[in-house]
């Protein structure tokens, strides 16, 4: 099938960014203090022979995207940035035209293919996690988005209709989505606003009571600073998963400062993050009872937890949420690669 709103990558260039972190965050068991940021710019071609260059730009979370026991954070990274560079040129060897989703969505395959192949010729002892790879895709996926956008001067989001793609739903999720677009699924406009997510690590100092040698650069420290200054209204806490009595004084303690510094002001809620870390689903029941005990206006708060175990969905049985989620909702974001996670998670 094809449109004459269609393009085609003609170019793929990335470069990367080191950048260090102003203060140090642990999540996921890990202390983390710097990122790599792949950025990544596109040229594409219309039918007609117009052209229009777009840009993305991702961290390379190697932490949370291939944690690994046996290779070091470095060992990691370094993976992600040759998984990069041989990606680039996949990209620009890709001569079909498309919309973005679908050029992305054949794209996915080679880069699957090339981890897998990367995997062997680098002789890894563990595989490529399916989310580092795509992880890495994501900036080239963006930029190509990016520039489809430019090419037809507006937002790339007003172009998920049938009047720019060549396939319905149905290609990608099946028959029961039969003559759907996605522009069903998406909105129209953008929103105003959006509530942002202030990230308590689990290193972040909660008051000037915790906070250890101060940075002298004028910005808050402890999560009370950043309340006062911000007018903060969503928290993300993150938990360790292997010590019940510190993540249970975690969200204790941050509630505590969050009653403290909001009061009757406004309203506000949380969310918490184990990123893959409760050992098992009978962990996370008796954190978020003895959480609804030790403070119920806190637990009411509570608008979700992500991901509290393994990723790999289909290996770990025992990870029945059922009981879990009929206390608090439970979200995916490590194991949410395909639809079948999707559909397995569900």
């Amino acid at each position: 099938m094809s449109h004459d709103k269609d393009i085609r990558v003609e170019q793929a260039k990335i470069a990367f960014e080191d950048f260090s972190y102003r203060a140090k965050i642990k999540f996921g068991g890990k202390v983390v203090s710097q990122m790599t940021l792949l950025n990544v710019e596109v040229e594409v071609s219309g039918r007609k022979g117009s052209r229009a260059r777009g840009r993305g730009s991702m961290p390379l979370g190697n932490v949370w995207s291939f944690p690994s026991k046996i290779y070091s954070q470095d060992d990691t990274l370094g993976t992600m940035k040759r998984m990069a560079t041989i990606f680039c040129p996949l990209t620009e060897e890709y001569r079909e035209f498309g919309h973005p989703v679908e050029i992305n969505h054949f794209l996915e395959q080679e880069y699957l293919k090339a981890a897998g192949k990367l995997e062997k010729e680098i002789g890894l002892a563990e595989r490529i996690p399916k989310l580092c790879t795509l992880v890495t895709a994501s900036p080239f996926d963006a930029a190509i988005h990016d520039a489809y956008g430019r090419l037809h001067g507006m937002n790339v989001y007003r172009t998920y209709s049938e009047s720019f793609m060549n396939y319905d739903l149905s290609f990608y999720l099946g028959p029961a989505f039969a003559g759907q677009y996605l522009d069903r699924f998406t909105l129209g406009e953008p929103k105003a606003r959006m509530p942002l997510y202030h990230l308590v690590g689990a290193l972040d100092p909660l008051t000037a009571l915790e906070s250890g040698a101060q940075i002298p650069d004028g910005h808050p420290v402890t999560l009370s600073e950043w309340i006062r200054q911000e007018g903060l209204t969503h928290f993300k806490i993150k938990l360790n998963g292997d010590d019940l009595a510190w993540d249970l004084n975690r969200m204790v303690s941050v509630d505590k400062v969050c009653r403290q510094e909001i009061g009757g002001q406004r309203e506000w809620v949380y969310s918490a993050d184990f990123n893959e870390r409760c050992p098992h689903a009978d962990y996370l029941v008796e954190i978020l009872k003895k959480f609804a005990e030790e403070t119920p206006a806190g637990f009411s708060r509570l608008q979700y937890i992500e991901q509290p175990t393994s990723r790999y969905l289909q290996d770990v049985p025992e990870q029945n949420m059922t009981h879990a989620s009929s206390l608090k909702p439970v979200v995916i974001d490590e194991s949410l690669t395909d639809l079948d996670s999707l559909k397995l998670a569900i």
